[in-house]
Formats: structure tokens, sequence, C-alpha cells
């Protein structure tokens, strides 16, 4: 990371090591593998966000515009994150030395800062969370995508953490952009306008 000073190299390495060090306690746990693994499969290529944004597009004409909206946004932030912002860095994934994946994953050549998981995991949760009241199920799995990351060893720490902090940023800023139309107004009805009542 020649962009970044050395003494916060230094710490920034520190952070790294203590977090890495913190999931060895549960690396190897039969079903912390299975969700870490999963969840780090269906982050690839942003899967899982298709998938909940096409599941939202279904539910109205409204929905299905902030679906759309989710996949061009995803878009434009792999574009950025992958095409421009990683070049700036170039910096290594961790080392996997004596550590045997317990299952198999693709491994990225692209730059390790920042986790495009991460972002891409905050910025589609940032775009599918407006206006929808399921918007706490899909923080809780950008969470669990980005950490996913940090567990089967393809990012460090601080990878992730920055992902997620410019992935809910862009995800922000698309919000401000390009808005969905107000949702539709619900007019009470009286019993006075019911057929057959008054």
């Amino acid at each position: 990371m020649p962009l970044v000073p050395n003494d916060v190299r230094v710490r920034i390495a520190r952070f790294d090591d203590r977090v890495d060090a913190a999931f060895d306690r549960v690396r190897g746990n039969r079903l912390a593998d299975r969700v870490f693994y999963g969840a780090s499969e269906l982050g690839d290529f942003s899967l899982v966000w298709f998938i909940l944004g096409a599941l939202r597009g279904v539910r109205s004409e409204r929905d299905w515009r902030a679906a759309m909206r989710v996949g061009v946004g995803l878009a434009v932030e792999s574009a950025l994150v992958n095409g421009v912002i990683k070049s700036f860095f170039r910096r290594r994934r961790p080392r996997t030395e004596g550590f045997i994946h317990a299952l198999p994953l693709r491994r990225p050549r692209t730059s390790s800062f920042p986790s495009g998981h991460a972002t891409s995991a905050f910025s589609a949760a940032a775009l599918l969370s407006e206006d929808d009241a399921l918007w706490p199920l899909y923080y809780a799995i950008a969470v669990v995508v980005a950490t996913s990351r940090v567990y089967v060893k393809m990012h460090h720490a601080s990878d992730v953490v920055a992902g997620a902090v410019l992935g809910a940023a862009m995800g922000r800023a698309a919000r401000k952009a390009f808005p969905l139309a107000p949702a539709p107004a619900v007019t009470p009805v009286s019993e006075s306008d019911v057929p057959g009542r008054g």
C-alpha cells in the first residue's frame, strides 16, 4: 500500500493481525465453515445481491425500479472498485502458508484493498434498504458476507472495514443521485364511503 504512510501501515498491520488471530479461534468449526464459505461464494460477482434485488422487484412496479437501481449501482461500483480504486493500492492478499481452505474458493487476482465483497455488500444493502421493512436483513447479510472474507483469508480485516465504509457511502450517494419515486399514499376510507354502509 504505497500511498499509506509507513507508521499508519504498521498500525493497520497490527490491527489485521489481532483480528486474524481472533478468527483463528473459530476457524475449522463445521458450522462456521459452512456459513462463511457459503457467504463468500454467494458474494462472488454480487450473486446474493442480484437475487435479493430480483425478489424485491417482484413485489411492485416501484420495487422493480428499486431492483433495477441495485443492478446498475453494483455494475458501477464494480467498475470503480475493481477497475480504478484497487489499481492505486495493489495490496497483497493474506498469506496462507500452512492454511488449508475447508472448502474450495475462487482466489481473485486483484488487489486485496479494498474488499470488493464488502464494498458491493454495503452498497447493495444501502440501496435495497430504502423504504423496505427488511432493511435489517440486508445489512445483516452484508455483515456476514464482508466478515466471511477475513474468515476465509481472502482479505485483511482493514480491507473489509474500508470496503464496508466505501460501499455504504457509494450506496447512499446513489440513493441521492437516483431517488425512488415517492411511495403511493394510502387514502383512508370512511364507513360512509363503503357500499351498503352509512
